[in-house]
């Protein structure tokens, strides 16, 4: 997103977080009705352009929402949709990410009330990994001519008892409604945003042999030194590394040894 559509999530988040601070909101209900809201606006293309159109007043906009789920949805749902149509974007379909993110924010901040969101980092992403090695997986979760009720009672067997109910809830949803994305990018964004619910980036590290607690400290603090926030490691190992190490934080990439990586990033910090 960009211009007048960043402005409007930013708004959104605001007022999404001022809600989930309230004792009397429940972030699990407001996160299934804004999805409930994201699957109709995707589906009703004509209807997502009226609902950005910037020729209508915001008010004549926010009287279409009330009326359209008032009763469907609760108060605070239609109040929080209301806010977000008044607002101007950029194209139509940022509207319908906005919601979604939204609605992954309000599941992310239960698990982080719960304390359980450093779970939840872990588990998007191991499932990742176990999706890109297994094809069959793959195909079957992104099967277009399967339902979606198939799909759910697929990740449910996978992951039932297995994951937090939080990550099952994600997991399901982006399985299910993927819009177009493919399941890593959206495993990838979903891992992104629980990072960024506590300001942090997130480092994917391959390495031949799995880290000791010593090293990922020690890694963890040079990346967060040398970047400026703190990290997320998602570890993983590669034996073909060879005792070499592979960091990915956002587009960069870096290759070498662990001692060489490091003594590199000291280095770099005492420039």
């Amino acid at each position: 997103m960009n211009g007048a559509s960043r402005e409007a999530l930013t708004a959104a988040r605001e007022r999404l977080d001022a809600l989930t601070d309230s004792t009397s909101a429940s972030a699990a209900r407001l996160a299934d009705e804004l999805a409930a809201v994201t699957a109709l606006l995707h589906r009703e293309v004509g209807l997502r352009r009226v609902l950005t159109d910037p020729a209508q007043p915001g008010e004549a906009k926010a009287a279409l929402v009330q009326r359209l789920l008032g009763g469907q949805v609760g108060g605070q749902t239609v109040d929080l949709v209301s806010g977000m149509v008044r607002a101007r974007w950029s194209q139509p379909r940022d509207l319908v990410d906005a919601l979604e993110e939204l609605a992954n924010l309000a599941d992310l901040t239960t698990a982080e009330r719960t304390g359980t969101l450093d779970n939840v980092e872990d588990e998007l992403f191991r499932f990742g990994r176990i999706v890109s090695s297994n094809t069959e997986l793959r195909a079957a979760l992104a099967d277009r001519a399967a339902s979606a009720s198939a799909k759910s009672e697929l990740l449910r067997r996978l992951l039932g008892g297995r994951v937090d109910a939080i990550t099952e809830r994600l997991v399901t949803r982006l399985v299910t409604a993927p819009r177009g994305r493919s399941l890593e990018a959206g495993l990838e964004s979903l891992s992104k945003l629980a990072a960024d619910r506590r300001n942090r980036m997130i480092a994917v590290v391959t390495s031949a042999v799995p880290l000791s607690d010593t090293q990922k400290r020690r890694l963890g603090a040079a990346l967060a030194k040398l970047y400026g926030r703190q990290m997320h490691l998602n570890l993983d190992v590669d034996p073909e590394l060879i005792g070499g190490i592979r960091v990915q934080v956002g587009d960069e990439i870096i290759n070498g040894s662990l001692a060489d990586r490091l003594d590199d990033a000291a280095r770099r910090m005492a420039s």
